[in-house]
Parts: C-alpha cells; sequence; structure tokens
C-alpha cells in the first residue's frame, strides 16, 4: 500500500471521526438533567456487589455513548467498564464513547502527521503517543482527585470519631462528614450514607464506597467498621487510630519523598540536558547541528535519542516511585 494511499484513509478517517465526536458531543449536552442521571447510574454500575440483572439494568440507562451503534459496541467491550470507573474516579465529563471517539482521532491525527516523515514506524509511534494522550490526562486528574481524597481522609475519620464519642449514630457522623467536606470525601459519604438510608445493608454500601474511590487507607476504614459489626468494640476508638495510622503514613511518605528528590532532579537535568545543548549549538554553529534534522542518519539518531529518553525517564520514574 503506497504511502498516498495511507495519507488519504487517515484523512477521511479524521473527518469521519470529527463528525461522530461533534454530533456525539451535541447530542450528549443537549440534556444536562439526563447526563447528571446517567451519571449517578454510572456510579452505580461500578459497584462490585451488585447483583448481575442490576448491573445490566444501570448500564442499559446509563448509556455509553448517544450514537446507538457505537453504544452497542462498548457494551460489548470488557474494558469500557474500566474507562467508565476512570472517567468517574477523574471526574470528568462526558461519556465514554466521547472519550474513545477523541482517542481513535488524535490517533490518527497522529499516524497522519508522522506519515509525511515517509517511516511507517514513525507514523505508529505518532498514533500510540496522541491516542493514549486524553488517557494519561485522565490518568493525571483521577490520581490528584485521589490524592487529594486520601489527604482528606485523616480528618473526616477525625470528625466521625468525634461525633461517635458525641453519641451520635454512625450515620450521623457520615453525615457530618457529607456536609462539612468538599469533593471528593464529602459526595463520596453523601452517596454511601443515600445507598444505606435506602436500604442496603452497611457492609454492602461501604464496599461499594472502596470500589468507586482507589485510595488504599480507605480498605483499613471499611475493613475495621466490617469487623467492629461482626464482633463489637468501641468504633469511636478504632475510627480515632485508623486516622493517626493514615497521618503516620503521610509523614513516612513525606520523609522518603525528600530522601528520593535527588532522583527526580536528575531525571529533569538528564532530560532537559539534550534541548540546552541543541539550542547552544544551533545558536553557535546552525550548520553543524542542522544535520540532525537535514540528513537521515541524523533524523534517525534523533528519534533513537528520543525513545531512549522517554525509556529512561520511565525507568527513573520507577526506581523513585516508592510505595508506602
Amino acid at each position: 500500500m503506497s504511502m498516498t494511499l495511507i495519507i488519504a484513509a487517515a484523512a477521511v478517517l479524521i473527518v469521519f471521526l470529527l463528525v461522530m465526536g461533534i454530533g456525539s458531543l451535541m447530542q450528549s449536552g443537549s440534556d444536562k438533567a439526563e447526563r447528571r442521571v446517567k451519571d449517578r447510574l454510572r456510579a452505580m454500575a461500578l459497584t462490585a456487589d451488585i447483583d448481575a440483572a442490576s448491573v445490566d439494568l444501570v448500564l442499559r440507562e446509563a448509556a455509553m455513548s448517544e450514537v446507538p451503534l457505537f453504544n452497542r459496541l462498548l457494551e460489548s467491550m470488557r474494558w469500557s467498564s474500566n474507562l467508565s470507573r476512570l472517567l468517574y474516579q477523574a471526574d470528568a465529563k462526558g461519556s465514554p464513547g466521547v472519550y474513545l471517539l477523541l482517542c481513535m482521532l488524535l490517533a490518527v491525527i497522529g499516524f497522519y502527521a508522522g506519515s509525511f516523515s515517509g517511516k511507517i514506524w514513525v507514523s505508529l509511534a505518532g498514533a500510540i503517543m496522541l491516542g493514549y494522550l486524553p488517557i494519561w490526562i485522565l490518568q493525571g486528574k483521577k490520581r490528584k482527585r485521589m490524592d487529594r481524597f486520601q489527604k482528606q481522609l485523616p480528618e473526616a475519620l477525625d470528625l466521625m470519631a468525634r461525633a461517635l464519642k458525641a453519641g451520635h449514630t454512625f450515620g450521623g457522623g457520615m453525615r457530618m462528614v457529607a456536609d462539612e467536606f468538599d469533593g471528593p470525601i464529602g459526595p463520596e459519604f453523601g452517596k454511601t450514607l443515600d445507598e444505606i438510608n435506602y436500604g442496603m445493608d452497611v457492609d454492602r454500601a461501604l464496599s461499594n464506597l472502596q470500589s468507586r474511590v482507589d485510595c488504599p487507607d480507605l480498605k483499613f476504614f471499611v475493613v475495621s467498621v466490617n469487623i467492629q459489626r461482626e464482633t463489637g468494640g468501641n468504633l469511636a476508638e478504632i475510627i480515632a487510630k485508623i486516622a493517626a495510622l493514615v497521618r503516620e503514613r503521610f509523614a513516612l511518605f513525606g520523609k522518603i519523598r525528600v530522601l528520593s528528590a535527588e532522583g527526580r532532579v536528575s531525571a529533569y537535568i538528564l532530560i532537559a540536558l539534550p534541548f540546552l545543548l541543541t539550542g547552544i549549538l544551533y545558536v553557535v554553529n546552525s550548520d553543524y547541528i542542522s544535520l540532525l534534522w537535514t540528513r537521515e542518519l541524523g533524523q534517525n539518531m534523533v528519534w533513537g535519542a528520543a525513545i531512549s529518553m522517554i525509556i529512561g525517564a520511565a525507568i527513573i520514574r520507577k526506581i523513585i516511585k516508592i510505595k508506602v
């Protein structure tokens, strides 16, 4: 297949995806109230303990795309539920179908842009990098939201412990957290309390909370409350000790972050150094450095260096990322 035909096919696909994406966005934004209901139903569908019939009903109500054909295609794919979970945890607006179309569109644009180099591997690299960009952004938003939840958790648990010591019920303590705290912990505790008030068992409601929120410290709270309900004990004291444990983990993580700062600075310097040297050499002797993008051997060297930098940055990030 000639490169001209590939470029033409990519251009047609770009137009098609643009039309599909614009149509989906216009249709999904036509009814805000309906979208809020669907988002709530999609959050309920993420819970692991709902029976199969309920999950099927919720998924039918909370469509993954406003385009019927595309919605049926997404519902037939197993990984679409992971995308729905990611969108919920990142607090992103829009349906999974919109983001999938965006990924496909950017992948085609990346392939189309790389096709001008005349090398198929450059086109594939551009498609992969641009196609994964929305997912990478969503993962970043999810990480920030979950970090904020984790930072709010000790204060929320302290408030619950004080409420229990003052004579409030467990539900009353959760209501105080839902009313006093901003997102994400306030709304999440509010949803859990709503499930309990609507008749759901406390164990299942807490399990649903744990499945919606990707926070390791929350598991201590959920397991402790479930065990206390079975065996008894001073729940206020248990929750206060969990809050102290979470704070100790934060302090330890801060120390580790200080000790690993040297590795992060080294990574920043190693990544910035090639660009800095390229700029200096271009100012000093532009003819000398221009061989890197005017000759085929130079272009291959640049691509090889870029791939090596990405791999090296990933390895350094893996080394300095220590879980507590």
